[in-house]
């Protein structure tokens, strides 16, 4: 499809990328909770949890959500999602990744980028309890990958899924890392290290073989982490290799179902491989749309209601 061109205006003051990143992280409010936790049994023995809110009238229609890196389904840009679509006829579940929920997961393992076995087992358990005859998929960030990649590599998907979105997605996780480590990003990194270490802290106490403390706290970087946690724990030689084998972009022109790839042009975590022209022209499904302006998650307007929530509603109702 051809890249789109966006509708997307910032407000003066949000047009400065980092300003509309932190504010749209930490300051905005979502007055909407879920109304259920459920929690998955996973086919390896551990657990997730879903939250579940519900559209007014009876619907088999539904939204499952992924959150970023560090995130859960509480983040604002997981509430802001679960609002419009439960207020326009869905159902809405929001996948809290391993660990996520408050609670330490079993397995030495927790999440990643490239998890799509997750995604996976929460659609199998969707599809075996619920009658929804109509799945839409969205994801942020790095759920924005996994969710791109679980498309991309699958030769057959259930038919009920219909359509996706990926918000503020890093295509390539080795470049999107080095764009991370770059000076101006350094408060999202500081913050990024602190909760991921606080993590394998906690796992360090219940997999003391594994893990030792004084490796955890010599852990000066993103990059430390994956090579020392991420990258071994899920089965990859090195950081190297699991940036390079999750990776959503090498998986984008083997989407088949209509996909909108939302990515702002002044997002500092992304680099140009995650504006992928040339995949989008070329593909029957993918459609790119590049605002000017948005940061990373951070697509404010003059209303409650953000950019990226209107343009899913939209994109996913026009393609149904």
């Amino acid at each position: 499809m051809p890249v789109i061109q966006s509708n997307y205006t910032a407000p003066p003051l949000f047009k400065n990328a980092h300003i509309a990143t932190i504010y749209a992280a930490t300051l905005r409010k979502v007055n909407f909770k879920s109304e259920k936790r459920e929690r998955l049994e996973l086919s390896d023995g551990d657990f997730l949890d879903l939250d579940w809110a519900f559209s007014k009238n009876q619907t088999k229609k539904l939204v499952i959500s992924m959150h970023g890196l560090a995130g859960n389904a509480n983040r604002p840009y997981m509430l802001g999602m679960g609002k419009i679509f439960t207020e326009n006829g869905w159902d809405y579940c929001a996948m809290n990744f391993r660990s996520c929920s408050g609670e330490i997961n079993r397995l030495y393992r927790s999440y990643n980028a490239g998890a799509t076995e997750d995604l996976e087992d929460v659609l199998n358990y969707v599809l075996r309890k619920n009658n929804y005859e109509q799945i839409a998929l969205i994801g942020f960030s790095l759920g924005g990958n996994l969710l791109l990649k679980y498309l991309g590599e699958r030769d057959q998907l259930p038919p009920q899924i219909k359509v996706a979105v990926a918000v503020s997605t890093p295509c390539d996780l080795g470049a999107s890392l080095k764009a991370l480590n770059l000076p101006k990003n350094k408060l999202y990194t500081s913050r990024f290290e602190k909760n991921l270490k606080d993590q394998l802290f906690e796992r360090q106490l219940a997999f003391p073989k594994e893990l030792e403390k004084q490796q955890i706290s010599a852990c000066n970087s993103l990059l430390a982490i994956d090579e020392l946690y991420t990258s071994r724990a899920h089965g990859y030689a090195s950081a190297s290799e699991y940036y390079e084998k999750c990776s959503c972009l090498q998986f984008l022109p083997n989407i088949k179902i209509p996909t909108l790839l939302l990515n702002a042009e002044n997002d500092t975590f992304l680099t140009s491989a995650s504006f992928p022209k040339k995949i989008a022209e070329n593909s029957a499904f993918l459609h790119l749309e590049i605002p000017k302006y948005g940061g990373h998650v951070g697509f404010i307007q003059y209303k409650k209601m953000y950019y990226q929530e209107e343009r899913a509603l939209q994109f996913i109702t026009n393609h149904l």
